[in-house]
């Protein structure tokens, strides 16, 4: 199983970072319809993918706290 976070959109490819910060190009259609950037995605061994909400609303939380810090 791999993790991703979708950083951006590209045409019929959705970039993404890679545990290790390198970013990969991924087929958008072979992710799920309701994707968008930002999302936390896991590669299951088969090749298909699905958004992990849990992941991604914990990394949005901690990313909003960053920045609200940084106005504090």
């Amino acid at each position: 199983m791999k993790k991703y976070i979708v950083d951006r959109f590209e045409g019929d490819f959705a970039i993404c970072e890679t545990k290790d910060k390198t970013f990969i190009k991924i087929e958008r259609h072979k992710l799920p319809n309701n994707t968008k950037e930002g999302d936390f995605l896991i590669e299951n061994d088969d090749g298909s993918f699905y958004v992990d909400i849990e992941a991604t609303k914990e990394r949005k939380k901690h990313i909003r706290k960053r920045l609200d810090s940084l106005f504090e």
